[in-house]
């Protein structure tokens, strides 16, 4: 059952010691603010090394797509990166986008050979993704993922605010059957 490799907690994501932790980042991949400003403050400057290099190589990150850098000071071992949509309606393929997100980031954890991963609540911030709709793509698709693979053994979901939490939590709730 894919659902209780699920862990969901409240806090800073750049306090977790997990094989990677996600970055909702920009597309300049330069840093920013909310959680892609907290990870490289945290991280220090080897992370933003890493995130020139692939700037140089493949011009930054598209909407969706996700890359890998080290994790600087951070207690991870990695920090994938990955640009969320911004809300624009619901009508600019944005549901598709943030499930591209959360799906490129696990098979890049996969592809490195990373057991555990942590996520923000990609988009939910100054992107305006709304926070329930957004807790509902990000369950199922981790879930989905999940499902079809094992070599995961943990994916957190760290929320910073409560209304996060509550979402993602609700959603969490609806794989638990009621006879386990």
């Amino acid at each position: 059952m894919a659902y209780r490799k699920i862990k969901i907690l409240q806090g800073d994501i750049t306090k977790i010691a997990a094989d990677a932790i996600v970055n909702a980042a920009n597309s300049s991949l330069m840093g920013g603010g909310g959680v892609d400003g907290a990870i490289h403050r945290a991280g220090g400057p080897a992370i933003l090394e890493d995130c020139r290099a692939i700037v140089a190589r493949q011009g930054g990150c598209k909407t969706g797509e996700a890359v890998i850098t080290t994790a600087g000071r951070l207690p991870a071992k990695h920090v994938i990166h990955t640009v969320g949509p911004v809300w624009n309606g619901g009508d600019k393929n944005e549901a598709q986008l943030l499930a591209s997100c959360y799906l490129h980031s696990l098979e890049l954890a996969t592809r490195h050979h990373l057991r555990s991963i942590a996520f923000p609540n990609i988009s939910t911030g100054i992107y305006r993704f709304p926070k329930e709709l957004a807790a509902s793509i990000a369950m199922n698709t981790i879930v989905d993922y999940l499902e079809q693979h094992d070599d995961i053994d943990e994916v957190l979901l760290v929320c910073f605010d409560d209304e996060n939490l509550h979402q993602v939590q609700h959603y969490y709730n609806q794989y638990i059957r009621p006879e386990e």
